[in-house]
């Protein structure tokens, strides 16, 4: 991926070098301000203590004992005794302090595939404790390994990243000595040997409460033999003969080996499948690590509009060895069809059939001996139901009960539903959302659930945690504090550990008691001292009203760490509006990523969820409906606007944007429909025409059949409109939006006279904008379109 700059036009057939200065004249002061931008985490490492913490649970839970850095070279070792909340500071030599001291972070074995995870935001120290100076590298999500520079001997550094992400020490030769995974906690990652790690096979257990759930009734032995042959079903009975029981078996439609025997052994559920087009994507990787010549990849990628694998259930008799016919209009054109069940009484069979075009879901349940098909529960939405994210179920087969989770109320909200008669009492209520459930704890008959909104002094977007029973009786907080909260609960589940922190609050760890949610003791509160004596700009909140004039939108303001109130800063909004979640960071962070380096080249950073982003009400989500060229653009741009009105060095005639897979379809947007307000854009692995992403993605908010809807929100076909200084990033080996999309709109773009750049990054997947090379490009495009300065 370091290959020389690339900036291309496409003209119908041929790629073109696109008309602009020669790459090799620096921008006037880019390369200062740059080198400044990318040493952000640098300087700002080390300087906030007590943030994090490293939890070890001992006495299943009775007693907390946990290590914490309290300055550069300083730390504490705390033991809390989780019945009476007792915090003593174990003395240095004590056997735990220098137990868990010598601790470190979990080491991966480094003869099987290494892959970074995703979990919430943390802390790891990299400390090099050996003679030579080596490579620091953050192994990404497709075990590619990513330089994050030096550390030299005796060296060592705080590095933001997140629980799961999996970090490295490498020697000049590109041997990788060791690698280990980042926790919660915050931990240590120490290399003192020159010899590559041999770790032994298991894993240090997390401390997860985890709830066995009562057993699903199991199937009997089945009254006769069924096996599949040629796609059909045919029945050996105890004699060795056979019976058909099904016919006209075709290459895309016959039986499958999926089957359901009831508890009895007499009833059976068998998936017939009709297969689906299945499209095939094909790209050409131009430089393979281990061949001259390119290679061609191929692989499968359904794209909406397409004819998808379809499946129904049919029903038979072992007995009488024949099938009884259902009625499918309940279940005509599925989507999926999934958590499939017999009732212990072998009496129904339940499923959920998600029906295309993501408007209509139920629980359907299939009677025998008659066949008879009802809805136990028959969910509709005029525009959309989120099957991905807001379609929760949990089966009580032993109470003939259902746990489940609808938006019927206008808000996202769980439900217990009877089997028999399809009744629904509410577990959960009110003007906020069910963000997802935690825990079903059969026993007790109760749940943890994450939520946010509840409380409207605070933010809606700030998550907490609540037990409430299935009966919805009993409803407790667990937490409480105002800031966005993640719990680690002790192996016991009698007490955990509440973290919790805003944007512009550092975080605080508390010991909670589960059964009432009280606290037992404050464990730790975050010294950012030393960070805010620098003048380090804390993140800002900002809300303001809408499009309406009524609805809150939230967001958050960077400045650059040389703020001066009076100048005047050009303003970047870092987008992306996937309805699929909210996406402005609520934690505290020590870094925003590139909205910092972006800072600190003399911008004003903005980011704010709009209408049609979820966590906020069904009416605040259905926006996107049909419609994700909207974007939530009408409300963020008057967030921007109101937040401008009261800081005048926000100078709004130079706003840019930028965003990557759904916010590069927004960024280009801004200059088809927005012109007037931003002037430049970088757009990177942009989904430009929703009809060339990936299926279940955007039929999810777009619906099916395809109407003209897809062309309104098309950056291809509404190029034509576009207007200012638009940069195009693609990396050539993406497979998660299809690069063709990127290419298409270019196409768009030359056929229409427009002048824009085109960067294809070789050897790169999705994401392109984010390696070293392309976010170097990409804040130089910025910089130099909104800051006014020429080459020399």
């Amino acid at each position: 991926m370091n290959r020389p700059p690339i900036r291309f036009l496409l003209a119908i057939a041929a790629i073109v070098a696109a008309a602009a200065s020669p790459a090799a004249e620096p921008l006037d002061g880019f390369d200062a301000a740059w080198h400044r931008a990318t040493s952000h985490d640098t300087r700002v490492s080390g300087l906030v203590f007590r943030h994090s913490i490293e939890p070890r649970w001992i006495d299943d839970g009775a007693v907390l004992v946990y290590r914490v850095r309290t300055g550069a070279y300083a730390h504490e070792v705390v033991r809390v005794d989780c019945r009476s909340g007792v915090r003593q500071i174990l003395a240095p030599d004590d056997p735990l302090a220098v137990e868990l001291r010598s601790a470190g972070a979990r080491r991966l074995r480094l003869d099987r595939p290494l892959r970074s995870g995703n979990g919430p935001e943390t802390s790891i120290r990299l400390e090099n404790a050996t003679s030579e100076a080596l490579k620091t590298v953050w192994i990404d999500g497709g075990g590619e390994r990513r330089s994050y520079g030096e550390l030299a001997p005796g060296a060592s550094r705080d590095q933001h990243t997140f629980a799961g992400h999996l970090w490295g020490f490498e020697r000049g030769d590109g041997t990788l000595l060791t690698a280990a995974a980042a926790d919660l906690g915050g931990s240590t990652f120490r290399i003192d040997s020159l010899e590559p790690d041999v770790v032994p096979g298991g894993s240090r257990g997390s401390g997860e409460r985890r709830r066995p759930r009562a057993p699903e009734p199991a199937a009997g032995p089945p009254r006769a033999e069924v096996i599949l042959r040629d796609g059909d079903l045919v029945a050996k009975r105890a004699d060795g003969t056979e019976k058909q029981l099904t016919s006209g078996a075709t290459d895309v439609f016959h039986f499958t080996d999926e089957r359901f025997v009831s508890p009895d052994g007499r009833w059976m559920i068998a998936i017939k499948q009709r297969e689906g087009e299945h499209r095939a994507v094909t790209i050409v990787e131009s430089t393979p690590k281990d061949q001259p010549q390119p290679r061609v990849i191929e692989f499968r990628y359904d794209k909406p509009g397409d004819r998808i694998d379809e499946r129904f259930p049919h029903l038979f008799d072992l007995d009488a060895l024949a099938e009884v016919p259902l009625d499918e209009s309940l279940f005509a054109t599925p989507w999926e069809i999934s958590d499939f069940l017999w009732l212990p009484d072998s009496s129904s069979f339940l499923f959920r059939y998600n029906q295309r075009g993501h408007q209509s879901m139920r629980i359907l349940k299939i009677d025998v001996p008659t066949g008879r098909v009802s809805a136990v529960i028959d969910e509709h939405s005029d525009t959309f139901i989120d099957w991905v994210n807001r379609a929760w179920l949990r089966s009580l087969p032993a109470e003939g009960t259902l746990l489940w989770s609808s938006e019927r109320s206008g808000w996202h909200h769980l439900y217990s539903v009877d089997i028999a008669t399809g009744a629904a009492t509410p577990i959960t209520a009110g003007e906020w959302p069910v963000r997802s459930v935690v825990e079903v704890d059969e026993e007790s008959r109760s749940l943890v659930v994450r939520l946010s909104g509840r409380d409207p002094a605070q933010s809606p977007y700030h998550v907490h945690y609540a037990r409430v029973n299935f009966d919805g009786s009993g409803f407790t907080m667990l937490t409480e504090g105002d800031g966005t909260h993640e719990l680690t609960w002790a192996p016991d589940g009698k007490t955990y550990i509440d973290r919790w922190s805003r944007v512009d609050l550092p975080p605080r760890h508390e010991l909670r008691r589960a059964a009432d949610g009280a606290r037992l003791c404050d464990l730790e509160v975050a010294d950012d001292s030393g960070l805010v004596n620098t003048g380090w700009p804390q993140a800002e909140r900002f809300v303001a009203k809408g499009r309406d004039g009524v609805t809150d939108i939230h967001g958050i303001i960077l400045r650059p760490s040389t703020f001066d109130p009076a100048r005047r800063y050009p303003v970047i909004e870092n987008v992306y509006a996937g309805p699929q979640d909210s996406h402005v960071p609520v934690a505290w962070r020590l870094s925003f990523g590139s909205m910092s380096q972006l800072a600190e080249l003399g911008f004003v950073v903005v980011q704010a969820d709009g209408m049609g982003t979820a966590n906020r009400s069904k009416a605040f989500h259905d926006v996107c409906h049909k419609n994700l060229g909207d974007a939530g653009f009408p409300d963020r741009i008057a967030w921007i606007r109101a937040a401008a009105a009261t800081r005048p060095w926000m100078d709004l005639s130079r706003v840019g944007i930028y965003g990557g897979s759904a916010g590069g379809q927004n960024a280009m947007r801004a200059l088809i429909a927005h012109p007037d307000f931003y002037s430049a854009a970088v757009a990177d692995c942009g989904c430009h025409d929703n009809r060339m992403d990936k299926i279940w993605w955007n039929e999810q908010w777009m619906g099916w059949p395809l109407d003209a809807s897809w062309d309104e929100s098309s950056n291809s076909v509404q190029a034509h409109r576009m207007k200012g200084k638009l940069m195009l990033v693609v990396g050539e080996l993406d497979q998660n939006v299809d690069p063709a999309s990127t290419m298409q709109v270019a196409a768009a773009l030359v056929k229409a006279g427009k002048d824009f750049e085109l960067l294809v990054m070789p050897a790169t997947g999705h994401g392109a904008a984010e390696t070293p090379y392309a976010s170097r490009r990409r804040a130089e495009f910025l910089f130099r379109h909104l800051h006014n300065t020429i080459r020399r």
